[in-house]
């Protein structure tokens, strides 16, 4: 289940809910009991990194862009 962030808009109280992506949005603010609550955008809790994802697996050829395997540069290198 996802963690939604909220906040009220009337007194500024910001809270976290753990619920179903089919649940309703929460509306009461449970510090001064108004319905001003809204959801804020959060950014994403977690990071597909190593290897097993759409970088190394799902790339053919030239087009893969691996850390420490880029063949191109946008440097310039100085003899």
């Amino acid at each position: 289940m996802p963690i939604y962030a909220y906040q009220c808009s009337a007194c500024g109280h910001e809270m976290e809910a753990l619920q179903k992506m089919s649940d309703t949005p929460l509306t009461e603010c449970p510090a001064c009991n108004t319905a001003s609550l809204t959801k804020r955008v959060t950014a994403a809790a977690f990071r597909l990194g190593g290897g097993g994802w759409y970088e190394t697996d799902f790339k053919s050829g030239n087009k893969k862009n691996l850390a420490g395997n880029d063949t191109s540069s946008s440097v310039s290198k100085v003899d």
